[in-house]
């Protein structure tokens, strides 16, 4: 029988930024952006942020409007990186099958271990606390999925085990938007086919979940069921990258198609720029647009054949929003993904619809900039249309934003 934990930094960011910050321990702490440059939401809070009802993701503004004396202090990745590793070190005394779900989060398979889950969970537990000043929560059961929900079910600095016996009792009767990827879209479905709690949505037939969500309706049902067989991948194996995206919410509010080209070249270059060193091309472009009124919709286009090449990316990213918005309202914030990706060295089908001899110039020019930017920064070369409005254009996602790891599928 397998033993997988769950185990979740409680507040991590936060919690890092208390042990660089004794003075403000024991005050309400939220790691946010900056306000000053429209980057302001809560990433992360502490406990004690948390029973003022401060929601990560909200604005900062709204957040000391429900607790004035919030202390709001800028993110360190460098250090939860550190913390992260540390924890995996503890992780790894007990096991070889560690798997990161973000900076905070790994399952680990200790199925092969002598001592029971809930022994080495609480050992583990107890080190972190000790050794790093930091607390986790830890879900103990059969499966990936049960052990997520019980590092959800009790926290700060605890141990939650479910097991085959007891899961029908602990999740079951919870909302089903506890349950790993229900998110409000879902819920939304869900409740309208009166589905309301994990135990409903367990008991709901197959076939009519199959009809209302396709494929994922068998992904409820296995979730819900406690089903899940997934495997905890071994510490040296990686998950293959399935997309590559930034985002930015912009310094000031966005007027006219040539402010939103300027935003979407940097993060353009920005994604082709990891694109290259993945040594991948992508086959599907995505762009996100939030308004003023943060109203947002998404849109993506499958491009006719696979690349790398910055200008191509920029150049589907702009058809797609002049496609699809209208300026009814200025714009806040804007993203670029990539996905459907392809190693460099994979053979495609070439197309008379492009010249392969400039697309050659291009992919020289891009790999000749990005060697530049590496030894000298992202700044040391810049298209002349960026400087139009330094104030808009000047931040850099390659430098600035971290990179999160894939999702659990």
């Amino acid at each position: 029988m397998r033993t997988i934990l769950h185990s979740d930094c409680n507040g991590f960011y936060a919690s890092v930024e208390c042990l660089y910050n004794p003075e403000i321990r024991d005050k309400p702490v939220a790691v946010g952006g900056d306000a000053e440059k429209r980057h302001g939401i809560i990433l992360a809070k502490n406990e004690i942020a948390k029973s003022y009802h401060i929601k990560t993701g909200e604005a900062i503004w709204q957040a000391r409007q429900k607790c004035p004396d919030l202390v709001v202090v800028p993110p360190h990745f460098d250090r939860y990186m550190r913390f992260s590793r540390m924890c995996r070190r503890i992780y790894s005394d007990y096991t070889d099958h560690i798997e990161n779900f973000g900076l905070d989060e790994a399952w680990l398979d200790v199925s092969a271990n002598d001592a029971s889950g809930e022994e080495i969970a609480q050992e583990i537990r107890e080190r972190i606390k000790a050794e790093l000043g930091i607390t986790v929560s830890i879900g103990v059961s059969f499966n990936k999925i049960f052990a997520k929900f019980g590092s959800d079910y009790k926290k700060p600095d605890a141990v939650t085990v479910i097991t085959r016996e007891n899961f029908r009792d602990i999740v079951w009767p919870l909302p089903v938007e506890d349950l790993l990827y229900v998110g409000r879209s879902t819920k939304k479905k869900l409740n309208h086919l009166g589905v309301y709690t994990i135990g409903e949505l367990a008991a709901f037939p197959l076939p009519l979940l199959r009809s209302n969500f396709g494929k994922w309706g068998d992904v409820l049902y296995t979730f819900s069921n406690g089903l899940d067989a997934s495997p905890v991948m071994h510490a040296d194996e990686s998950a293959a990258i399935k997309s590559i995206g930034n985002s930015t919410t912009a310094i000031r509010d966005l007027e006219n198609d040539e402010d939103v080209k300027m935003i979407f070249m940097v993060l353009c270059d920005s994604v082709c720029r990891r694109l290259r060193e993945q040594g991948a091309r992508a086959g599907l472009v995505a762009i996100s647009v939030r308004d003023k009124e943060l109203s947002s919709f998404t849109r993506q286009h499958k491009l006719s054949s696979p690349t790398d090449i910055t200008e191509e990316i920029l150049d589907a990213a702009m058809t797609l929003f002049r496609a699809n918005y209208g300026w009814e309202k200025s714009i806040r914030s804007l993203g670029v993904n990539v996905a459907e990706l392809t190693p460099v060295n994979c053979p495609s089908q070439l197309t008379l619809l492009l010249d392969e001899r400039k697309r050659e110039r291009m992919e020289r020019l891009d790999r000749s900039l990005d060697g530049l930017k590496r030894r000298f920064g992202s700044f040391c070369v810049r298209p002349a249309t960026l400087m139009k409005d330094p104030s808009l254009s000047g931040f850099s996602p390659k430098e600035e934003h971290i990179i999160h790891p894939v999702g659990f599928f």
